[in-house]
């Protein structure tokens, strides 16, 4: 799928509404649009077991898990609340805008 348009993107801040996480916020670090996921800072943290290579001592290593879009929503960096998002028309180009205060994302 070429495009797909999400409520989210890299760099917004999000609060995580379902799953064990729930009622945490943290920053996006990179969203995989044709999965549905992305990976926010500080959530859904796991253990990952890594193998020693020449280079690297191995051993066990902590890293965010990617979550699904559906479980996460956009903070307004107006009012620091969760908020729906909507789209619009101004000066020619799409914009994302916040629909608690209407304020462009």
């Amino acid at each position: 799928m070429a495009n797909k348009k999400l409520h989210i993107k890299k760099g917004d801040t999000v609060e995580v509404i379902a799953g064990a996480d729930k009622g945490a916020r943290g920053e996006v670090l990179q969203v995989f649009p044709d999965k549905n996921r992305a990976i926010v800072s500080d959530v859904k943290i796991v253990t990952k077991h890594k193998k020693p290579t020449e280079n690297d001592p191995g051993g066990r290593l902590e890293q965010e898990a990617s979550v699904h879009i559906s479980n996460l929503m956009l903070v307004d960096p107006k009012t620091d609340e969760r908020t729906k998002t909507g789209k619009r028309i101004e000066d020619g180009k799409l914009v994302r805008y916040s629909k608690k205060s209407g304020e462009i994302i």
